[in-house]
């Protein structure tokens, strides 16, 4: 066989019209049959290439969001005035080190959880009667549904926390409150006093009251924080399910430390919601707010 078949069958076409042979490789004045011009993919080739490249994108896009950084939305008021139901935010899964995907084990991260960081984590929903409760996933049923929650840490393994009259103590050193110069007013009009906290070397805002009836739960005396555990409160400390309910939190449990807000509106819908057109145009959105970063001020950003 010639390693030049196009040019090959040309030569023999051309020497048959002058009537001389031609020069094919077994000397076949006749050049052979016609070579017939490559076939396009097929339809089927088409689809699977297509299929191929979407698994490719899939899988970095959920490499990216299981190592790298992970998307969350706010649903509740549980972090007023922090953050706002509708806010998104992008948690850094590479500061504690992801975990280790079907086991507990995780990559070593560039940090331990500190005082303040606000943690994105997940607890157990067992059901228990006709509700679903909330409890440590590693103290819940097997087959609990895992669900995620946003709190700040407050608690550190060793520490004794107080939740006592609506102030927080840390190691029994009461953390100081400095009354805000306005209220936080929330989206259905109800009024909080609000107040900047300093957590250690970190300031946050809090909310407090109007208490809901059910506020009894929370002052509970002293709760002593486990190994390897964490103590986890809402900014709106009245109105915040977190440990003085339910318990500490294992680092196993924490996905990282929420770092930035990458978009606002006042809205409470899943991401569906964020792709139908119709809610760009009828949906307040928080301008203000995107690239804001979630992180609290440090004592020297403040003095």
């Amino acid at each position: 066989m010639s390693k030049n078949i196009e040019g090959t069958s040309a030569s023999a076409a051309e020497a048959a019209a002058d009537g001389q042979p031609g020069s094919g490789s077994g000397g076949d004045s006749g050049g052979g049959p016609p070579i017939q011009p490559e076939e396009e993919p097929g339809a089927i080739s088409a689809i699977i290439e297509q299929v191929v490249t979407l698994a490719v994108a899939v899988a970095i896009a959920l490499t990216i969001r299981h190592f790298l950084i992970e998307p969350f939305r706010i649903p509740s008021g549980s972090m007023f005035p922090t953050l706002l139901v509708g806010d998104h935010l992008f948690v850094n899964k590479l500061a504690y080190g992801p975990r280790i995907p079907f086991t507990d084990a995780r990559i070593p991260g560039w940090r331990e959880p500190e005082r303040g960081d606000v943690v994105v984590f997940e607890v157990a929903r067992p059901r228990i009667g006709n509700s679903h409760a909330i409890m440590p996933v590693d103290l819940a049923p097997d087959g609990s549904i895992h669900e995620d929650f946003v709190k700040r840490l407050v608690g550190l393994p060793g520490d004794k926390i107080t939740w006592r009259r609506g102030q927080l103590f840390v190691n029994s050193v009461p953390q100081d409150l400095t009354p805000a110069a306005e209220d936080f007013i929330g989206d259905d009009g109800v009024r909080f006093k609000k107040s900047w906290e300093m957590l250690g070397d970190c300031r946050h805002g809090i909310l407090d009251g109007p208490r809901p009836a059910i506020h009894p739960k929370f002052d509970r005396g002293t709760y002593i924080v486990e190994e390897g555990r964490y103590f986890m409160m809402g900014d709106n400390r009245d109105n915040s399910n977190d440990s003085r309910g339910w318990g500490t939190v294992r680092l196993e449990e924490l996905k990282g430390p929420a770092f930035i807000l990458y978009w606002s509106w006042a809205m409470d819908g899943n991401m569906l919601s964020f792709f139908n057109p119709v809610n760009w145009f009828t949906v307040e959105k928080r301008w203000d707010r995107v690239l804001q970063s979630v992180q609290c001020e440090s004592a020297e950003e403040t003095s």
